[in-house]
């Protein structure tokens, strides 16, 4: 694991389409990108930048000492906007793998990063992500992404396919796909010079890309994740939890 010196990147936007301005809303008196940022910064694998087009987000995260870098706003995903980043943070190639914590995910939990970042210490694979048993009510929700896969081992299994729709079909589990990547370095330079795939633009899921190139993406399998945001009602819920949590 130390020679990939890995590197977390955050890639964030102001222009969210089903929640615009998301990075910046307000979760226990903090911008949501800067509890993504901290989440990062305790799992201590390696420097966090946040990857942005919004000097607002720059400027919240300079704010708070941390490190910010503005990139074009047309790329199509983040782990786009993650190529660019590390292209000119590190043009050198120190990094051998690249972290990519999306920006909704403001309370991710303990040992997460490291358990997908683990995942490369098999040769074979390109990109470890995580993913959890979903809840009833989120098997017909497409703002929840489904990962279906076929099991390597109790806690591990190698992505076969990612959708927004109820799958696989048939009485059992459904697993819910947690937004990390840890990249490769080579596999993320590939990545990024590979046009959308048709799959990743019917499903707006940019890891169907690297899936339709013929990519391996492993997943830790964890008992659970804190929501992400992609909803206002995602958005109220956190802040309420927060609320919660604080007269405790």
């Amino acid at each position: 694991m130390p020679a990939l010196a890995p590197i977390i990147v955050i890639p964030a936007r102001l222009g969210s389409t089903r929640l615009p301005g998301k990075a910046l809303a307000d979760i226990d008196g903090r911008p949501m990108i800067v509890h993504v940022w901290e989440r990062a910064c305790a799992a201590a694998i390696g420097p966090v930048v946040v990857a942005t087009d919004a000097p607002e987000i720059a400027r919240a995260i300079e704010i708070v000492g941390g490190q910010a870098v503005l990139t074009g706003g047309s790329h199509v995903c983040g782990s786009d906007r993650l190529g660019e980043a590390v292209s000119t943070l590190d043009p050198q190639g120190r990094h051998g793998a690249v972290v990519n914590l999306q920006g909704d995910q403001p309370f991710l939990p303990d040992g997460a990063l490291e358990a997908a970042l683990a995942l490369l210490d098999d040769p074979s694979v390109d990109i470890g992500t995580l993913a959890c048993p979903t809840r009833p009510e989120e098997a017909g929700d497409p703002n929840v992404v489904k990962l279906v896969g076929a099991a390597l081992t109790r806690h591990r299994l190698r992505a076969l396919y990612f959708t927004r729709a109820a799958a696989p079909f048939g009485e059992g589990p459904r697993l819910k796909h947690i937004g990390v990547y840890a990249f490769r370095r080579a596999a993320l330079e590939r990545f990024v010079s590979l046009p959308p795939s048709p799959l990743e633009l019917r499903e707006r899921l940019e890891q169907l890309r690297a899936l339709e190139a013929g990519m391996r993406i492993d997943a830790a399998l964890l008992d659970k994740a804190a929501p992400s945001v992609d909803t206002e009602r995602d958005l109220n819920a956190l802040r309420a939890a927060a609320r919660e949590q604080d007269t405790k």
